[in-house]
């Protein structure tokens, strides 16, 4: 008997609470920390390890989601939950009390450990306990969760630091507490089946190094060091040697932490890639567009948080409202079809941002993308455990979020390096002729400028001499068009994805095994119906 047959709703309704506040944690700390990261590095005098304090967080998310999904399918959903959310909590403690950068960027990487097992395993305990033809518009909110922290992350971010930095991380404490005593309290009351275990301790000695590499040599390439120094090209060579060695590794393990029988599935297989492909086009809006208010337009980097509230609505709608249409429908493929094209025009639109593009303008813009966002996220998720064994239900549900993670972080890091690369020509081609246009005076005080100050402060560029604040805000919008224009195209890819995927039939039941006769009988049918 599954969980959800001997629970009841408020049980189940309080579960629900409890895991979208765990995971609304965990996505706000990918995005509360960057507006107040000026005001910690000059309590803690570390800017050399600036950015750091957000990739740290970042690797040890996306290198951590597929092991929680894989130890909750051996040892249990409750255990595996319980230890990601006191990881979590301890690490933001923690990181409140951090008296220097480097203790500020080690507690925001294990606090990156226990935020991955949060997101994923949230969504695995919901396929758990609602049949997947249900789980739509339950997971609906889930997918509301993510545009909610996309904006309230970088406002209270902002708030907090004027406040004090530290309660970035203690305000976790509190709600972290609650949270973990619900997801208890009900899931020792229920039974989520387990089975004999043996952990694979060589597969994930290969995995984890191998996404730490590839991050970092995205990371660091073209901004650290040259993309052609022996540091980059020795970390993409790790990279791939170990991803390597972790396939041959799954080949022959007794508990692969990612069972390859999955990617048998030709329609796992292909969600896989378009969750990738999704992640470079998701990050890259909620990303970049907040930095074309900054240095473009000249907002705080609250009022940024704040203009992307038309994203954040349309993305709660859109996931709430296609969650419940699609169980009702049972089907789910047209909506990741609309979603990726939607999503498509939403990033090719962002190239026509100017400097004078009235507010509404981008604010319809951001609408756009947050509607396809909403649209696209949650029935990708329900493709995957659709179509994965019970048995599999937490990995498969954790590959999902990996590939996701893994194509944001890849995907933010790239766009970055093409961002600054353009960024640097437009200002070398058209900086010294706005310097010629100012006075003497003028010219010796731009002459004591750091360079380097004016592109990672708004504040700076407000204050530059006309000619050369244009030339600066000329120059982000260019790089910006150029990045949201690669984006749109690799968002594109999705569309023809899509076309291809299966119009599969939703199963009515929580134990119905995908290779069941039944269950192929109506595969077949939903393949060949409209």
């Amino acid at each position: 008997m599954s969980p959800s047959a001997t629970m009841s709703k408020r049980e189940l309704y309080t579960l629900f609470g409890a895991l979208m506040l765990t995971m609304l944690l965990a996505s706000l700390d990918q995005t509360i920390v960057g507006t107040a990261l000026p005001t910690i590095v000059g309590d803690l005098h570390g800017m050399d390890d600036y950015t750091w304090v957000v990739t740290a967080y970042l690797i040890a998310t996306t290198a951590s989601v597929p092991l929680y999904g894989k130890l909750s399918d051996l040892y249990g959903r409750r255990p595996v939950i319980l230890t990601a959310i006191v990881i979590f909590l301890v690490a933001s403690a923690l990181a409140g009390l951090a008296q220097n950068m480097l203790q500020l960027v080690l507690f925001r990487g294990l606090q990156g450990l226990g935020g991955g097992g949060l997101i994923t395993l949230a969504f695995t305990v919901v396929s758990d306990v609602v049949s997947p033809r249900e789980r739509g518009r339950y997971q609906g909110f889930f997918g509301a969760v993510f545009g909610i922290s996309s904006v309230a992350g970088p406002v209270l971010g902002g708030w907090l630091a004027e406040v004090d930095w530290r309660w970035i991380f203690y305000i976790n404490l509190p709600l972290g507490f609650a949270a973990m005593i619900a997801v208890d309290q009900i899931l020792r009351r229920h039974h989520f089946p387990t089975r004999p275990h043996q952990i694979d301790w060589l597969g994930a000695g290969c995995l984890v190094p191998a996404v730490v590499s590839l991050l970092l040599a995205v990371t660091w390439g073209g901004k650290d060091y040259a993309w052609s120094s022996p540091v980059i090209v020795g970390l993409f060579g790790a990279a791939a040697l170990l991803t390597a060695a972790f396939i041959v590794v799954e080949t022959r393990a007794e508990e692969p932490i990612l069972p390859l029988r999955m990617f048998k599935q030709g329609t796992f297989a292909l969600a896989s890639v378009i969750a990738l492909i999704f992640g470079v086009g998701m990050f890259s809006g909620i990303v970049y567009i907040p930095l074309f208010f900054q240095m473009v337009r000249g907002y705080t980097p609250t009022e940024s948080g704040l203009l992307m509230l038309p994203m954040m609505v349309g993305m709660v709608i859109t996931s709430v409202s296609s969650g419940f249409v699609i169980s009702r429908l049972g089907r789910y493929k047209w909506f990741l079809v609309a979603g990726s094209v939607v999503i498509t025009a939403g990033l090719a639109l962002f190239t026509q941002l100017h400097v004078d593009t009235p507010l509404w303008v981008s604010s319809v813009y951001l609408l756009v993308l947050g509607v396809g966002m909403g649209m696209f996220m949650q029935p990708l998720v329900l493709a995957m455990q659709n179509i994965v064994r019970i048995e599999d239900l937490g990995a498969g549900t954790s590959t999902n979020n990996f590939a996701r993670s893994l194509g944001g972080a890849v995907g933010t890091a790239v766009l970055g390096a093409v961002m600054t690369t353009r960024l640097g020509t437009e200002l070398d081609a058209n900086l010294p002729g706005a310097v010629g246009e100012l006075s003497p005076d003028e010219q010796a005080a731009f002459a004591q400028t750091d360079l380097n100050a004016v592109m990672e402060s708004p504040t700076v560029v407000a204050h530059l001499p006309g000619p050369v604040r244009t030339v600066v805000q000329q120059a982000f919008t260019d790089g910006l068009d150029r990045v949201f224009l690669i984006a749109a195209c690799i968002a594109a890819v999705t569309i023809v994805l899509t076309l291809f995927m299966p119009n599969l039939t939703l199963r009515a039941t929580q134990r119905e095994a995908p290779d069941d006769p039944d269950a192929k009988a109506a595969e077949i049918k939903a393949e060949t119906s409209p």
